[in-house]
């Protein structure tokens, strides 16, 4: 590959590992707890289990197709090779989709934290550049502001700001082992009864879902995280040894911490008490009585959200890199700088993000960023039992247990959680897919076939 598209070799795998854990704690136990506890009741648990056992067979899928194929571009470079052109373009408009929301939802809660922290140190923020204009204000500055900053730390280079993530979990991980530690001497187990108020499936009118899958197909933005490791692929130094542990790792991980938090958060108070609560865990640390661990909390959640967005942003830009690479997007957005960054693409996908964070109202942003991580995750677990059909003796350095099992189980389990999600999100990602499939007939097939004639597509 040409020098001026290819990304430098940096990452080891306890950067992806940490990279990976920064991607999938953070907003989702921070906020989706509440939420989750308020359609599914005590059996959140329950959810989070389920939302956990799907993401586990994607992530196997993942380690496996992303070990075949070391390239940058996760899911859209996996499907452009094994099912072609069209479909790669599909799954890259819902991987734009899901990491374009979730960038701009975590960088507008970010800003209420910040904008609370502020506020109670006497230095409040006017409502007008705190809210976008649907809710009253004229544009979230804070969100725009720290995009900006974490698009600063990836275009000063890729090891640079994945080091200081690093850091930053840490802080994380030692906030929620405090929520942890201060919630689990009040552990009182009737608050887990009724256990399944709302029964398992999805049920309720439009809009006020509720159930146990319901909660499972929200509570789901809680545990993706690890594709944006897969996008990472030329970056790693060792990839068959480095991805599967980073993909497979943080999973394991996140859904250890998950099941704790879950249980001494509901242990701790009824769930009425933090369901549907922006700041569930800070709640429930007020409820019994120790306001000092709450402010901590908060203040950790300041800190450390910004490595979610790190994460996410890392994977949009990524992605728009690739299909930029591929000539279905302006091939001159592919160029790296001599540190190996690609600065221009990153720039572009700060301003993307920055316009939806500063503008839009995000309240149904887990919803509708599932339903493209959900299409991202059916084709790779469906990438991964094609090419056991057609290359069955192909050199894999991480090989899925039972590949037939993890793959049908995580395309069924992805295609269910699709089904539990509110009726909005499903019509909002068909038309989505319809427009981009129009796009690519109006300009991407062209210019993807025009760029591999000039020989400017890598």
């Amino acid at each position: 590959m040409a020098e001026h598209h290819r990304l430098a070799q940096t990452l080891s795998w306890p950067h992806l590992v940490a990279l990976g854990v920064g991607a999938i704690v953070g907003t989702g136990i921070l906020t989706l707890i509440g939420v989750g506890a308020g359609k599914a009741g005590p059996a959140v648990i329950l959810s989070f289990a389920i939302a956990g056992v799907i993401c586990a067979c994607a992530a196997l899928a993942y380690a496996e197709v992303a070990t075949m194929i070391p390239a940058s571009g996760s899911a859209y470079t996996y499907s452009y090779v094994v099912f072609g052109e069209l479909i790669a373009w599909m799954i890259g408009v819902a991987l734009i989709l899901e990491y374009s929301l979730v960038v701009s939802a975590v960088a507008v809660g970010w800003s209420g934290y910040a904008a609370g922290f502020l506020q109670r140190i006497g230095m409040a923020l006017p409502e007008a550049i705190t809210k976008g204009p649907a809710l009253g204000g004229l544009v979230n500055l804070p969100a725009v502001f720290i995009i900006w900053v974490v698009a600063g730390l990836l275009i000063a280079g890729t090891r640079e700001s994945a080091t200081l993530n690093a850091i930053l979990v840490l802080v994380k991980l030692a906030a929620l082992a405090l929520f942890v530690a201060v919630a689990l001497p009040v552990f009182d187990a009737a608050n887990f009864t009724p256990f399944m108020p709302n029964g398992f499936p999805r049920s309720g009118p439009a809009g006020s879902e509720v159930g146990v899958m319901a909660a499972a197909a929200i509570i789901f933005f809680a545990f993706y995280g690890f594709d944006a490791i897969a996008t990472a692929a030329e970056e790693a130094r060792n990839p068959g040894r480095d991805l599967a542990i980073g993909i497979v790792g943080s999973m394991a991980v996140c859904v250890v911490i998950y099941m704790v938090i879950a249980a001494a958060a509901i242990g701790a108070v009824p769930v009425a008490s933090f369901a549907h609560s922006p700041e569930p865990l800070a709640l429930v640390l007020s409820e019994i009585g120790q306001p000092w661990a709450a402010r901590l909390l908060g203040a950790s959640a300041v800190i450390a959200l910004p490595t979610v967005i790190l994460a996410f942003f890392y994977g949009q830009s990524r992605i728009f890199f690739t299909v930029a690479r591929d000539g279905l997007l302006p091939p001159s957005l592919a160029r790296v700088s001599r540190r190996g960054s690609p600065v221009r693409i990153t720039l572009f996908t700060a301003v993307v993000v920055s316009i939806v964070a500063g503008i839009f109202p995000l309240d149904a942003i887990a919803a509708l960023a599932n339903a493209g991580t959900l299409a991202a995750f059916i084709a790779v677990c469906a990438a991964m039992l094609v090419l056991r059909r057609r290359e069955p003796n192909a050199e894999r350095k991480f090989r899925a247990p039972a590949a037939s099992v993890i793959g049908v189980g995580g395309i069924l389990g992805c295609l269910y959680l699709f089904y539990s999600l509110p009726l909005k999100t499903q019509l909002f990602f068909v038309i989505a897919q319809a427009i981009g499939v129009a796009l690519y007939f109006i300009y991407g097939h062209g210019a993807a076939a025009k760029a591999r004639a000039d020989g400017t597509a890598a």
